[in-house]
């Protein structure tokens, strides 16, 4: 990763839950103690990149009692973060596509601990330790040899790399700590099947005239449908609508993002989702909602949801690994930021994904979700 120029500058840090530090416990973990400073944890990627750190920020929440947790993500974020119960503050920060932002408008003392749980080398190393932090913990990179750290694998799930890591500085993180309190406010489809066209590239998307079949299909069968759609996304969840002869009030957003409480509450209490390799994947595994997720650039045993018979993954690699067999990287492929379609992506036809959302509501018993406490 390389740190590019800024979109914008960032305002201060908002304050989020007054309250979250009480969901610290009294363990403070392997050579860590209570504190009353400020834990700065840089993370400022997309929804799903969020959800997927949950079990580590929730490690950092009981292993580091009495601090405020200061998560460095988008603004737009914010929301989820408040979700999540273990984030105090935002500290708004953004950087063009996956890159390290250029600078945090980081004020008063400085950390006692920073966290890097964006990448894996110097731009968002030295970001954090430009700061001086108390501590810094990182994963170890030839350019930053004054960062003590483990290992960087390739080949890890994310879930399980950030809790590698925190394990490794003391604080025992658990992969499978990843689910969400079901929201408060009522669904407001109650048990949809509920469809996700987008992503943030096109080497993600499944085609649209190919949800449109699968949704046809299924309000055939007399389903109930939503199409989502996030920002700027309106459009293409309205062609799959219309193709699939679906009113233009089964589209759920499209002008800007669905705020975070309607678009979990959807989700929460949806009968299904399928979608691509893309947030929303992450948030029904995060609420607890069966799930068809279709992967095409990158291995579900990089992003993919846990290996339950709630969440089913359909991915094609190629023979060897990709389209130049041994040589390729197996768990990447393909181009997760490509400009068109993923070869893999469209190996995967409306009638497998049929088939597979039957096989999951055959074995699916589960109503919508009901309000629960946060887990902390």
């Amino acid at each position: 990763m390389t740190g590019q120029p800024r979109t914008g500058a960032t305002a201060p840090a908002q304050g989020l839950e007054p309250d979250a530090a009480a969901h610290a416990t009294a363990d403070p973990g392997p050579g860590t103690g209570p504190g009353t400073g400020r834990v700065l944890v840089l993370r400022a990627l997309g929804l799903g990149d969020l959800l997927t750190a949950l079990p580590a920020l929730r490690a950092v929440r009981r292993g580091l009692p009495g601090r405020r947790l200061v998560l460095a993500a988008p603004a737009r974020l914010a929301d989820a973060a408040r979700a999540t119960g273990v984030v105090d503050d935002l500290l708004p920060t953004t950087a063009p596509g996956r890159a390290v932002p250029r600078r945090l408008d980081w004020s008063g003392p400085p950390p006692e601990v920073a966290i890097d749980l964006h990448g894996n080398g110097p731009p968002s190393h030295l970001l954090l330790d430009r700061l001086r932090p108390g501590r810094l913990w990182a994963y170890a990179h030839p350019g930053t040899p004054h960062l003590p750290g483990p290992v960087w694998r390739a080949d890890e799930h994310e879930r399980e790399r950030w809790c590698r890591l925190l394990s490794w500085y003391g604080l025992p993180a658990d992969p499978a700590d990843l689910r969400l309190p079901a929201p408060a406010c009522p669904p407001p489809a109650a048990g949809a099947i509920v469809l996700h066209p987008g992503a943030d590239a096109a080497a993600r998307c499944w085609p649209p005239e190919r949800f449109a079949a699968v949704a046809a299909a299924l309000r055939a069968r007399g389903h109930r449908l939503v199409i989502t759609a996030g920002a700027g996304e309106g459009p293409l969840a309205a062609e799959v609508a219309e193709r699939a002869g679906l009113p233009p009030h089964a589209v759920f957003g499209g002008a800007a993002d669905v705020p975070f409480d309607r678009l979990a509450a959807l989700v929460a209490g949806a009968r299904a989702v399928v979608v691509g390799d893309t947030g929303l994947a992450h948030l029904a595994t995060a609420l607890g909602t069966p799930s068809v997720v279709l992967f095409g650039p990158v291995s579900p045993g990089l992003w993919g949801p846990p290996r339950t018979a709630r969440h089913r993954v359909l991915w094609h690699p190629s023979p060897g690994g990709g389209a130049d067999g041994a040589a390729a990287d197996p768990h990447r492929p393909g181009d997760a930021h490509g400009e068109r379609p993923d070869e893999r992506l469209l190996r995967i036809t409306p009638d497998e994904v049929l088939a597979t959302v039957h096989a999951l509501l055959a074995t699916e018993t589960r109503g919508p979700l009901v309000a629960e406490p946060a887990v902390s």
